[in-house]
């Protein structure tokens, strides 16, 4: 027996060894200086912190600060410092070292990283909102200190990623949630573009796996045909380019699994209709580093020789970089087989960039410092103050605050200019108030609308790349509720509703003041219970609401308020204005607590089985995405232990897995097929006389299918119709998508 153990020991020490001295050997091809004697005494640390200790997986825990660490080395391209916290990042929070004791041993700067780590620990969101959003501002603040805090933490979390099949389901939605609402969108922030792609496709594998390997299955079957088109579309440009004496190399992108999921997603079309599947992707040594650009544009000329252009489609990244530090000209050809492709020009040096971003060339790199991308540093350091302004003003919800910094954290870009000549980066559909916010927060509180070149035009116009944009603003300041819908930047949203927050301040001290005028008046005693009686009288929900509603004028006191707080009194004419949908709410809750009585102890890590006796009792299904038996489905379990049912692919579910990952659990459909459950579709196509009666007829008699609602628009020859119907599942759904989809003149047919 003992041999066996030392046998399994000697085994997994040398799993250890070789694991270490790969990564050793990866520093070592590295251009850092050759710094291995700290990070072979951070590695025996940390082995010997860890000692004993295994993963889920049943592999020892050294494995995975080595794996960090190896990520950190070969696919962000960071030096021994940042290796080295990699190692012993986990040291602090699972053993009893502190913080001192890794100063003490390995420096201050090793040690204040550990620390940052050790900060924003267990992942960035906690039992609730409100800790969540806390841990969230503490990784946020850290980038401010050192922005290899955040960059370890992404490597941690893509090898958490890689590892996640050793986990429960709940936890795997959780986990999967947030790396896709917060991680891989920082992940893309910070240029690190290769990793951002796989922390998506993970989730997505974890999140849809029967979509996912759809989609895997279709890019294996097409790959021979893309091939095909690969090679018939460069044969002509890499011979030119050749002859030209350009050394360079040609390679094709793969739109990722995930990506192609979001277009048919969004645009409700099927895998064959997402046209830019294959990019090419040409990189080049430039002869001439200064003049970069121009070489850019000699190979889009030699291309434009065998290919036609878009001419909408041209978009020079390499003037004007994002705001990641992405250099590269994109333009799209038209192939000979009648495709539109898109090649990214990329020198050399862009191409590293995109794929390993700011940390390549970050001023905290070990070694030389910077090294000539002080437009990408320049660049995140405004970022970054941004987030310090939001930071330094807290929203009370801590759902609003995530939003709003995500609102700048995944977004394309557009390129405005000022009346000056200045330009200005913008998210893709900003509009007037979010540049008049990037201008100043007086601008933006003062905007009335704008010129966009030399047009006036409202405040809710949206921008182009290319707009000449003047403010036009007025005498006071007049921040109005509705601009949050238009406002695309975290500056802007930030700030609005900052003054939004200002302004129910000030209703809310007009309202306790005109309520204490009439306690006075009507000689009553104001005390927590009787503000208590008419909150109570007013069916809202606290102080602060009652005091707002009152100021706003939503409520108007009189003697039913004087009967709430003195009850013996008799009276009447009063008059209130109740929130619309209040009373709806309150039937809604008192059903709620009458099916909560119901309710079973869910068990979360086996999850729960949706069967025609128990939905209706302790289920609800989630109205903003309707799931239907055959859907892939997560339930929500409440504080009453209630659970609410969501597709997973809903936008709501994705905001609960990562803001209240501990409250999701697995759900199952074990439908006999007896309920209806409602479904919509929609339907665009060429109008003609008989269309409606085609569609009426396929969904009613060939498949006995009842319809709830039908909505028809029709405009300029084309119609679209919304029909909701009532089905058994999702197999039905599909069988009279196909049978629709065969009607002449009928285009898209889509669940929605």
């Amino acid at each position: 027996m003992n041999d066996d153990k030392n046998g399994k020991e000697d085994n997994e020490d040398l799993m250890v060894d070789e694991a270490f001295n790969h990564l050793v050997q990866s520093y070592l091809n590295t251009k850092h200086r050759k710094k291995t004697e700290i990070i072979q005494k951070a590695f025996n640390f940390a082995k010997y912190a860890h000692k004993g200790v295994k993963r889920l997986s049943g592999e020892p825990y050294i494995m995975h600060p080595i794996a960090v660490a190896q990520i950190v080395c070969s696919e962000i391209g960071l030096g021994s410092t940042s290796i080295c916290a990699a190692l012993l990042h986990d040291v602090v929070e699972d053993t009893d070292y502190t913080v001192e004791d890794i100063e003490n041993m390995f420096g201050k700067k090793i040690a204040q990283i550990v620390d940052g780590l050790t900060k924003i620990s267990g992942g960035i969101f906690g039992e609730n909102a409100s800790a969540q959003a806390e841990n969230f501002k503490k990784l946020l603040i850290t980038m401010n200190d050192d922005i290899r805090v955040v960059v370890i933490k992404i490597a941690d979390r893509l090898h958490n990623m890689r590892t996640l099949g050793s986990q429960p389901k709940n936890k795997q939605y959780k986990i999967a949630g947030e790396t896709l609402y917060i991680y891989a969108p920082i992940a893309h922030r910070l240029g690190l573009n290769r990793i951002k792609s796989e922390l998506e496709n993970l989730s997505f594998q974890y999140e849809h796996p029967k979509e996912y390997q759809e989609i895997i299955d279709k890019l294996k079957d097409t790959e021979e045909k893309r091939n095909i088109l690969f090679e018939n579309f460069t044969k002509p440009i890499t011979a030119e380019l050749t002859k030209r004496g350009i050394n360079h190399e040609i390679k094709a992108r793969v739109k990722t699994p995930y990506s192609i999921w979001r277009k048919m997603e969004t645009k409700h079309v099927n895998f064959d209709e997402v046209y830019d599947i294959l990019a090419v992707r040409i990189i080049f040594e430039p002869k001439d580093e200064d003049n970069v650009l121009q070489e850019c544009f000699n190979i889009y000329v030699v291309m434009c020789n065998f290919y036609k252009s878009h001419p909408d489609r041209l978009r020079d990244w390499v003037s004007h970089p994002k705001s990641n530090g992405y250099r590269a000209l994109h333009v799209t050809l038209m192939s000979n087989e009648g495709e539109w492709i898109e090649v990214q020009i990329r020198s050399r040096q862009m191409d590293e960039i995109a794929e390993k971003g700011y940390a390549a060339h970050w001023k905290y790199k070990d070694g030389d410092g910077i090294n000539g991308e002080g437009q990408s540093e320049a660049e995140l350091e405004k970022w970054l103050t941004t987030i310090k302004e939001i930071l330094d003003d807290p929203q009370p919800d801590a759902m609003d605050f995530l939003s709003t910094i995500k609102l700048n954290l995944f977004a394309s870009e557009i390129f405005v200019f000022t009346p000056k000549g200045e330009i200005k980066t913008l998210p893709a559909d900003s509009t007037v108030i979010d540049f008049a916010f990037s201008i100043h927060t007086i601008v933006g509180s003062h905007c009335i609308g704008a010129k966009v070149n030399h047009k006036l035009v409202s405040v809710s116009h949206k921008l182009k790349s290319g707009d000449q944009v003047e403010v036009v603003v007025g005498k006071e300041p007049k921040v109005k509720k509705e601009w949050l819908k238009y406002a695309k930047t975290a500056k802007a949203a930030s700030k609005i509703q900052s003054a939004l927050r200002k302004e129910e301040k000030e209703k809310r001290k007009k309202g306790e003041e005109i309520l204490k005028e009439f306690f006075a008046k009507e000689d009553l005693t104001y005390s927590s219970v009787s503000l208590e009686r008419i909150i109570k009288e007013h069916q809202l929900d606290n102080r602060e609401q009652l005091f707002l509603y009152i100021g706003e004028g939503k409520i108007t006191l009189g003697t039913k308020d004087v009967d709430a707080v003195k009850p013996h009194k008799q009276g009447g004419g009063w008059k209130r204005l109740i929130p619309f949908g209040r009373k709806k709410d309150d039937a809604a809750k008192k059903e709620t607590e009458e099916k909560n009585v119901q309710a079973p102890v869910i068990n979360k890590k086996k999850g729960v089985v949706i069967n025609d006796d128990n939905y209706q009792k302790y289920c609800a299904l989630a109205d903003c995405c309707n799931p239907i038996p055959g859907d892939s489905i997560m339930g929500y379990v409440n504080e009453k232990n209630l659970i609410t049912v969501h597709r997973l692919s809903c936008k709501v579910a994705e905001k609960l897995k990562a803001n209240h990952g501990n409250r999701i659990v697995e759900a199952k459909w074990n439908m006999n097929g007896t309920v209806r459950f409602p479904a919509t579709i929609q339907i665009d196509g060429l109008d003609r006389i008989g269309v409606l009666n085609e569609i009426t007829q396929i969904i009613s008699t060939e498949h006995s299918v009842n319809i709830r609602k039908l909505v028809v628009e029709s405009k300029e020859e084309m119609f679209n119709c919304t029909i909701l119907m009532l089905v058994r599942n999702l197999d039905e759904v599909n069988r009279v998508i196909k049978s629709l989809k065969t009607i002449e003149n009928v285009g898209n047919v889509t669940r929605i």
